[in-house]
């Protein structure tokens, strides 16, 4: 009998670690299809493949002064460098493959169900309350220097969590145990001698939500047709150019004040959002694999739209 239960629970783990396998080698050719110019991001040979080109023309900034302007020396690509590339290396390389196979996994099962995404949406708004209103009341320099209005999240989760929950979605939506215990974790964070630590998040969330919002906002509306609402955290409505915007992000995460074993810490807070992000996708109900099948028959379908119209 311990033999056969044993047997059983090695054939499941084996077929989540395939399915893992699958969606992670689907997942490029699913984003190249869906994002136009996705191809754009690929970088010249010597740079690392997580850092985007530096967008050509990049406008010399100028230091005016009563008797001349003094042109600035062109910076370099602020992902290449400091802090930013420090995060930038360190959450690429230092997760297992079975943490970014689960990672992926649970990304497609969040698009499984409509209750699936809605609790997605659900976790995303407490942990950018409780990360939002830390913004709000802080007054460390670090911290401060980093919220740009821009990227702030709350008011448009606002607007999702009606559109999937009711009216009275503040009285009846609670956390989930993992969501929970992602919120308790910036609170700590927050409360501590380093809350510069909370760096990591911002990072983590911001730059993570702003860089594939569009993607998994075409992806949500294919998968569970929600062309009528609860899309909105994914529009940066007044951010008109992601990657321009970006960059001057990097620069001023490059330009903090941050001794070298603080940026190190950052670094692992920054991974361990990564395993906090893994944890609220693994509360999610629904087959990875389904949602992956309906968004590529939306998209085939779109698209023999577009020819025979």
């Amino acid at each position: 009998h311990h033999t056969a239960s044993r047997t059983f629970f090695v054939r499941r783990e084996v077929a989540g670690q395939k399915e893992g396998r699958r969606m992670a080698a689907v997942l490029p050719l699913v984003c190249l299809s869906l994002v136009p110019g996705m191809t754009a991001l690929r970088v010249p040979n010597g740079v690392p493949n997580h850092a985007p080109q530096q967008p050509p023309n990049q406008p010399q900034r100028s230091v005016s002064t009563r008797a001349t302007t003094v042109e600035e020396p062109p910076r370099t690509n602020p992902r290449t460098e400091g802090l930013g590339f420090a995060l930038d290396d360190g959450t690429r390389n230092v997760h297992s493959i079975a943490e970014n196979t689960g990672f992926v996994t649970g990304f497609f099962r969040g698009l499984a169900r409509r209750e699936s995404f809605a609790q997605l949406t659900s976790s995303l708004y407490f942990v950018y309350q409780a990360m939002e209103t830390i913004l709000d009341e802080t007054t460390n320099d670090h911290l401060l220097a980093l919220d740009f209005p821009e990227l702030r999240r709350l008011p448009s989760l606002e607007r999702d969590m009606q559109f999937f929950f009711g009216d009275d979605w503040r009285q009846t939506v609670e956390p989930s145990p993992a969501t929970r215990a992602y919120v308790d974790r910036i609170r700590a964070v927050a409360r501590s001698s380093t809350p510069e630590l909370l760096v990591g998040h911002l990072y983590s969330r911001y730059l993570g939500d702003l860089f594939g919002g569009a993607m998994l906002a075409n992806m949500a509306s294919k998968s569970l047709d929600l062309d009528d609402g609860g899309l909105d955290f994914y529009t940066f409505e007044t951010i008109p150019d992601t990657r321009t915007f970006i960059d001057s992000w990097y620069i001023q995460l490059n330009d903090l004040d941050l001794d070298p074993r603080l940026q190190a810490a950052i670094v692992d807070e920054a991974t361990d959002v990564f395993r906090l992000n893994i944890a609220i996708f693994n509360e999610l109900e629904g087959s990875a694999v389904r949602a992956l099948a309906t968004i590529a028959l939306q998209t085939l379908v779109d698209k023999f739209r577009t020819l025979f119209r």
